[in-house]
């Protein structure tokens, strides 16, 4: 749910020469070729040479995955599709993490806050079936719940103008998100603490990401259809896309399957430096002692609910993106409102733009659409370009960890690398 931080298929060094070797071997041919045998070999070569690219791609992510590690992530994975009908897929992992779990691209994650770009999908399928309207106030949904909810309207939810106060930051909350407290907590309590707090500003006036837009959402989708969200869910994205490995988590189903990924935190020594100002001192996570790191995946992410506790794996997260961004979820109108953006930090040139639930992000080699997301022990980054194409994603297992500069910006690389390679560009030298 935070924002941004801010390996079966590896190709080994071997195919690489093998494939040069094959390179070399068709350009002495190709002298005495005839028009038509130089063609196919033309061809043959461009296949070639896009498996170099490939190899070489692989070998650079790798190695800066790699560099991840050393600097403190206890796993990441890749997996990038460039469009041109082949993936790659890499999973490191540090050797203490290997008691608990053998690391795969395929495994399955807690994905945060890339929940909310499906509820924005909802949303607007809502919408486009005039089943509720972008303009309608919250009070018309959830009268009394949130404060200014005559004046805020479904569309400043999604796109974070509300000035709703963020329930995350409460600390009544962090029992929670410590997983010192696995109790069941329904949506209408988490906006009651956040409703305990005054505004931020007037509905509309600014940007300022808040997870309670979200849970508020969440309530108002399943009043205006009478499905439950994961229902909704199940019935418009989930069954349709064949997203086999993705569901929404509650805290009876946070572990569900035996391919969730094990995922870590510091343990308190190491976690009270990273943390900010008021958090009470001794904080740590609950879960079983793992060194310097603490096993974090029995804490469930229910209390992210709309916000936050999509389950998914890498693959399912990029076919939805994919179907999101051709145009398979909605319909021309709605997308274009979903891509309808505001800036998150005024005056940044660089800064990401947040559309309906869909982010934009300027990475080094230029424009991705998609969303972060961060629950304990897992961070995640998913993108796809405009045209659906080809997508993207990072997952680390560790999120607080990334609070560490030095660990964070090993992540980064990796991230923007990855974003690169999807578009089918080299990182340029200013970001290695």
């Amino acid at each position: 749910m935070a924002r941004r931080l801010v390996s079966k298929h590896l190709l080994t060094r071997r195919a690489g020469m093998a494939v040069a070797a094959v390179l070399a071997a068709t350009a002495g041919l190709a002298v005495c070729a005839t028009p038509g045998d130089a063609a196919a070999l033309n061809t043959a070569n461009a296949a070639d040479a896009d498996r170099v690219g490939h190899a070489t791609a692989a070998k650079r992510l790798a190695e800066l995955m790699r560099q991840d590690l050393d600097a403190g992530a206890p796993g990441a994975v890749v997996r990038v599709n460039d469009g041109s009908g082949r993936t790659i897929s890499l999973a490191q992992q540090a050797t203490w993490t290997k008691r608990d779990h053998k690391l795969s691209a395929d495994d399955q994650f807690r994905m945060g806050s890339n929940t909310k770009t499906m509820v924005g999908v909802l949303a607007l399928q809502l919408a486009a079936e005039h089943k509720l309207s972008l303009h309608d106030p919250v009070d018309k949904w959830l009268p009394g719940l949130v404060p200014n909810g005559r004046n805020i309207t479904l569309k400043m939810l999604l796109n974070h103008t509300s000035g709703l106060y963020d329930y995350i930051n409460d600390l009544s909350v962090l029992a929670r998100v410590i997983g010192a407290d696995q109790s069941s907590v329904r949506p209408e309590a988490l906006l009651a603490i956040s409703a305990t707090y005054p505004p931020l500003f007037k509905p509309g006036a600014e940007y300022s990401y808040s997870n309670t837009n979200y849970i508020a959402l969440g309530r108002v989708l399943e009043k205006a259809s009478g499905q439950s969200l994961a229902t909704l869910l199940e019935r418009r994205i989930i069954g349709p896309l064949g997203l086999r490995d993705t569901y929404l988590a509650t805290n009876g189903t946070s572990q569900d399957g035996a391919e969730l990924a094990a995922a870590y935190e510091p343990d308190a020594a190491h976690l009270a430096p990273l943390l900010p100002a008021g958090v009470p001192e001794g904080t740590s996570f609950a879960g079983p002692a793992r060194g310097e790191h603490v096993l974090v995946t029995s804490i469930s992410p229910a209390w992210a609910w709309a916000a936050g506790a999509i389950v998914s794996t890498p693959a399912d997260e990029q076919r939805f993106l994919r179907a999101l961004a051709s145009g398979k979820l909605l319909r021309p109108a709605q997308l274009k409102q979903m891509k309808t953006t505001v800036v998150e930090t005024p005056g940044d040139p660089q800064s990401p733009r947040y559309g309906l639930g869909f982010e934009e992000y300027n990475s080094p080699c230029g424009p991705v659409w998609g969303h972060t997301g961060g629950v304990p022990g897992y961070s995640s980054q998913n993108y796809t370009d405009a045209t659906g194409k080809r997508s993207v994603t990072v997952v680390t297992t560790t999120l607080f960890g990334l609070h560490d500069k030095k660990s964070g910006a090993a992540d980064q690389k990796v991230v923007d690398a990855a974003v690169c390679t999807m578009l089918g560009k080299s990182l340029p030298a200013t970001s290695k």
